[in-house]
């Protein structure tokens, strides 16, 4: 346990855990990258070769995979600053060229989701080809993506929940973190390391890490069994959909539905869960009917 901390320092006091000097961003040749960032494209990296290695199982040209990523990338990227944008609006109202600065984050999940799915049906409708099939093999591409990514947001020092003294707490500086994220039960706990005060938080990005890894497990396994192209992605979207509704409640970053105090993620969240469900149990029992025909 060191003597001090720093404000670039990150611990987890209760596993023993204190990374000291954590930086945001590092510089070539005087041009600054933010970790963030890097983290994203190692994420869109892996996750594309993790969707073409699921095409080969698939017995799919895995150059469709290749060639669909370009486009999907770009419009999920898209997707997610505007949704973001779109839910945030006060933060950009006022100065609208902030909307092209993402150094600092601002990228929401869903909104890259919904642009990967949007792109993924114009694709294959331009292309004649099933979006299903595509949509099978991307979505193991896309949670691999999501679980990496998260760790962005541990480097920005962003979305992470209130106050909590669990085994798996998280302790930042207060100078590192924005203003807004902190609330009233982070001030209630905040206490000092030597000179530098500090408050203690979920680290919620690592919870939906966690829950993402289980999902793809449970995708990979289940994944020999499908009954049919298409059970993959409501598979994804009913996996991811429970477990951002569990965690969304943590945040203290949460996006709300305008005029309510209700977070959009959460909502679609189980949006997503329940109308998995039930496409699944309504295409399995058509597909029963008709082989019993």
């Amino acid at each position: 346990m060191p003597d001090m901390m720093d404000v670039n320092d990150i611990a987890f006091p209760h596993l023993g855990i204190y990374l000291e000097n954590v930086p945001k961003k590092f510089s070539i040749f005087g041009f600054d990258i933010a970790f963030y960032g890097v983290v994203i494209g190692i994420g869109v990296l892996l996750g594309v070769l993790m969707a073409v290695h699921m095409a080969k199982k698939e017995k799919m040209d895995p150059d469709i995979i290749w060639d669909f990523a370009i486009y999907a990338v770009i419009f999920s990227v898209i997707g997610a600053r505007l949704y973001y944008v779109a839910f945030s609006w006060d933060q950009y109202k006022d100065n609208l060229l902030s909307i092209f600065n993402t150094r600092l984050g601002g990228m929401a999940i869903y909104g890259g989701v919904i642009g990967a799915f949007l792109t993924l049906f114009v694709y294959s409708r331009i292309k004649k080809l099933s979006p299903f099939q595509i949509g099978d093999c991307g979505v193991f591409g896309l949670v691999l993506g999501q679980i990496i990514g998260r760790w962005g947001n541990f480097f920005n020092r962003e979305c992470f929940g209130q106050y909590t003294d669990s085994l798996l707490a998280m302790r930042l500086p207060v100078e590192a973190v924005r203003s807004h994220e902190i609330t009233e039960s982070h001030l209630a706990g905040m206490a000092a390391f030597g000179n530098v005060n500090f408050i203690q938080v979920h680290p919620t990005f690592l919870y939906e890490g966690i829950g993402n890894l289980i999902v793809l497990i449970l995708m990979y396994l289940y994944h020999k069994r499908k009954k049919y192209h298409g059970q993959m992605c409501l598979f994804y979207l009913g996996g991811y959909g429970i477990v951002r509704f569990f965690i969304e409640g943590l945040r203290t970053d949460q996006l709300l539905i305008p005029g309510t105090q209700i977070a959009v993620s959460q909502m679609l969240g189980i949006i997503m869960f329940f109308g998995a469900l039930i496409a699944n149990g309504v295409i399995l029992y058509c597909l029963k009917k008709k082989k019993e025909a």
